[in-house]
């Protein structure tokens, strides 16, 4: 399994997803802010990805303090919070992680612990996130494998594998688990402008699998689901409403407009922390605005006249009723989401 990002004694050490798939160099973080660049930069990303490097950085930023006192070191450890929580605005994920760590520390603080214990509970706190985002990955796959066709020619979009989780993944842990299955799997690979995710990552990871992969450009779905070279399509999350509106990775709204003129399934594969059930539909979510250089350049390569605007949202919104199931660690899930998502967090415990 590809190890995304990890702990390393005192450092979080992680593979810089933006040298991919030319050169694969991993980044040693020192310190939370270390970590939180590493975050807004793009050396991490994917919803999951970035709520356990949230984590894992709060654990390593309060490791590090040399305040003394419960006092400061609170002080010092709802600051590092807010600088994970500044990062960026989309991904659930990172906020349900940030917010997890502070409960267990409130726990310990209304126990009486020292810092010292204090520190060694955000480290197992942290560690849990990281092992428990796997072992969920894994779950999504042995249940999204379920209603992969045999014959199965997948198109996905951006990367929701490994590298947007602690490991394996979760639309690509869905492919993954259909192959584990014994299922003849090939899978078309958008792109994913203007980041390039799909083109970058999630061919680097299959190829690296043997699994059979074919890149296209995303202007190329329609066409390619007109030819009926497709019949499934799974995606990742990074924010699921209430009523199941789904962001995720810009262009995803097309892709599902095009799978649901073309009578082919889509599917939404994401854990249970993507889930937002405060937020009733996709209109609260909240679109992250990135850098116009991101479109306007392709590595050092200009590609459009200075002096032209540039909307480069990072994400857009899928309605729910596009969406054919929503694959959690948990299970299945489908319409109507605001009962069926809300059950599943009844049941468990969440």
């Amino acid at each position: 399994m590809l190890p995304t990002i990890a702990r390393d004694n005192d450092t979080v050490v992680m593979i810089d997803q933006r040298k991919l798939p030319a050169q694969e160099i991993y980044v040693r973080c020192r310190t939370a802010a270390e970590v939180a660049k590493a975050i807004k930069t793009m050396v991490i990303r994917g919803a999951p990805a970035i709520g356990v490097a949230a984590a894992l950085g709060i654990a390593l930023g309060m490791r590090r303090s040399t305040v003394t006192g419960t006092q400061k070191f609170a002080a010092e450890f709802y600051k590092v919070c807010d600088l994970m929580a500044g990062t960026r605005p989309t991904a659930v994920n990172l906020f349900w992680a940030i917010d997890r760590m502070k409960r267990s520390f409130a726990a310990g603080v209304a126990a009486g612990e020292s810092v010292d214990q204090l520190k060694d509970r955000l480290d197992r706190e942290a560690d849990q996130i990281h092992d428990e985002d796997v072992a969920s990955c894994r779950a999504m796959g042995t249940f999204g494998a379920q209603v992969v066709p045999d014959e199965a020619r997948i198109l996905t979009h951006c990367n929701a594998g490994a590298l947007a989780t602690a490991g394996y993944g979760t639309a690509l842990g869905v492919v993954r688990g259909a192959v584990e299955a014994g299922k003849k799997v090939a899978v078309f690979a958008d792109e994913t402008r203007p980041f390039l995710q799909g083109a970058r990552l999630t061919a680097w990871e299959l190829v690296r699998d043997g699994i059979d992969t074919t890149v296209i450009t995303d202007n190329m779905s329609g066409a390619l689901m007109r030819q009926g070279r497709v019949n499934f399509v799974v995606v990742g999350a990074d924010r699921i409403a209430a009523n199941g509106d789904t962001a995720n990775k810009i262009g995803t709204y097309s892709v599902a407009v095009l799978a649901r003129e073309h009578n082919v399934p889509f599917y939404v594969a994401a854990p249970l922390s993507t889930i937002d059930l405060n937020t009733p539909d996709g209109s609260g979510i909240p679109i992250e605005e990135r850098n116009s250089r991101e479109v306007t350049h392709v590595g050092g390569n200009q590609l459009a006249p200075e002096g032209a605007s540039v909307w480069n949202p990072a994400f857009d919104v899928t309605p729910h009723h596009l969406i054919a199931g929503i694959i959690t660690e948990k299970g299945i899930f489908r319409a109507p989401y605001t009962e069926s998502l809300r059950q599943a967090f009844a049941e468990s415990g969440v």
